[in-house]
């Protein structure tokens, strides 16, 4: 993956969180991805600064997405 690719996944996956934030009226903790310090703006890091990022931001998400109590959704169809 180039490094425009991994910053541009960097960026949707930020999107992705603000949204989830946003839905569920709570905070994702990251201190993994808050130690890195890369954000998707920061285009002066290296691929690999950015690629770490993405792992860190996106086991973030899903940890907090399964803590999460939701209720399931019945498999059949409409």
């Amino acid at each position: 993956m180039k490094k425009q690719e991994l910053i541009h996944l960097h960026g949707l996956l930020a999107q992705v969180e603000n949204h989830y934030e946003g839905e569920m009226g709570t905070t994702v903790t990251h201190e993994e991805y808050d130690s890195l310090g890369v954000q998707p703006t920061s285009i002066h890091k290296s691929k690999t600064d950015h690629k770490a990022a993405v792992f860190a931001l996106a086991k973030g998400i899903t940890s907090e997405m399964s803590s999460q109590d939701t209720e399931r959704v019945s498999p059949t169809a409409d």
